[in-house]
């Protein structure tokens, strides 16, 4: 019998499992895959998720696994160009964009540090009820066989497309259609910081990972998914020779070392978060699309407060049900914006948001502010605030 069992041991179960185990909780981490295993993903960790990989004691593990910091930010729209960069949290300003390969491992292994009990290649295939309570998982080996564990809490960190919400029946509480389409790959020979390239109908970023390789992803309108999956690559360089022809350059010069890898399913919702026995966290309680690269770093926030919020009432029927309550309320009031942010960035519509961005060239700490509202390091009432006010009213 388990205090927790957590499915999923990537950016959100790893350290949920991990926080649990250092509150004293016996907890068991189940993967589906076998680490180091790649996945799709933008990489980019914002400087709240840095400050809590530094408060977790984690982030030297990821530097010497020889990820480059990043320390500086542009973005190129519509007759308009910033750099600066996001504000610190708790004194971290540096940001990193790691392969998830180097990543998800070393958020594993400091779950297993912590106490953890960690299963690879074990796949689950259902959840255990008692009198409509989730009381445990049902689970395939890695030999193959049948097994079943219990516990008093069963953490769903699996994913976009949820087992655990499936079987519980999570419904959708807030849900939009999706707005884009993905493709990337790495690149050899191609200097870059932390790039974001902007035009209508199209979205380019470029950011430095492990390797010393350059990731370069392209954002089309989902309705144009169909025809540009037909033809990735010729679709891939035309929008970066035409979004962002000083990177096109340099990737003239490059090289590129990898297949593209993309998808059109990028879905934005916010789930039920909780029920008897069971609660949500990560991409399983809350996707959207991964044009402002958000998901790392909202996962790492959403197990940082699902477990401050559990504390040491686990085992308190009524105190586990005030503290799921209140982390789902938390979700609603800490990522609503982000998410209402993150699809207006995905409309892929920037002229009436570059038209603002303007009026900001010359003012550096309004350009960083404003790159710390996509961060989360600033919230988007204090971007919004007297100076911005008098800015704009100048024009």
């Amino acid at each position: 019998m388990y205090d927790a069992i957590v499915i999923g041991a990537r950016c959100a179960g790893s350290p949920t499992a991990m926080l649990l185990a250092r509150q004293g909780y016996r907890v068991l981490l189940l993967e589906k895959a076998q680490f180091p295993r790649d996945k799709l993903s933008s990489h980019y960790i914002h400087q709240p998720g840095v400050a809590l990989l530094g408060r977790w004691g984690i982030l030297d593990d990821l530097v010497e696994a020889g990820c480059p910091g990043i320390n500086r930010e542009s973005y190129r729209g519509p007759d308009v160009r910033l750099d600066g960069f996001s504000l610190a949290v708790d004194g971290y300003r540096t940001t990193y964009a790691p392969r998830r390969f180097v990543l998800d491992p070393i958020l594993a292994r400091a779950a297993v540090a912590a106490g953890v009990e960690f299963r690879e290649s074990c796949t689950v295939t259902g959840l255990v009820f008692e009198n409509d309570r989730v009381v445990g998982v049902r689970y395939r080996t890695p030999a193959g066989a049948e097994a079943t564990d219990r516990a008093r809490l069963v953490v769903g960190a699996d994913g976009m497309r949820s087992l655990v919400a499936r079987e519980v029946g999570a419904r959708n509480v807030i849900e939009d259609p999706r707005m884009t389409c993905t493709y990337y790959s790495y690149w050899s020979g191609v200097p870059a910081h932390f790039e974001l390239f902007d035009r209508p109908g199209r979205w380019v970023a470029a950011v430095p990972t492990n390797d010393d390789l350059t990731l370069i992803m392209t954002y089309f309108p989902q309705r144009e998914y169909a025809g540009v999956r037909t033809a990735v690559e010729p679709a891939y360089l035309e929008a970066v020779r035409t979004t962002a022809p000083e990177l096109y350059e340099r990737m003239s010069a490059g090289t590129r070392e990898e297949q593209l890898y993309g998808t059109g399913h990028q879905e934005n919702f916010f789930r039920e978060a909780h029920g008897p026995g069971w609660v949500l966290v990560g991409d399983a309680v809350h996707h959207k699309d991964s044009i402002t690269a958000r998901g790392i770093t909202d996962a790492f926030e959403q197990a940082q407060s699902l477990v401050e919020y559990i504390g040491d009432g686990l085992h308190d029927e009524a105190a586990l049900r005030v503290a799921l309550k209140r982390y789902e309320s938390g979700l609603n009031a800490g990522f609503l914006n982000l998410y209402k942010g993150v699809l207006n960035v995905a409309e892929l519509r920037p002229e009436g948001r570059t038209e603002m961005l303007r009026h900001l060239v010359g003012h550096q700490e309004l350009i960083d502010r404003y790159f710390s509202t996509v961060s989360g390091a600033c919230s988007f009432d204090d971007f919004y605030n007297a100076e911005l006010l008098a800015v704009l009213d100048q024009v």
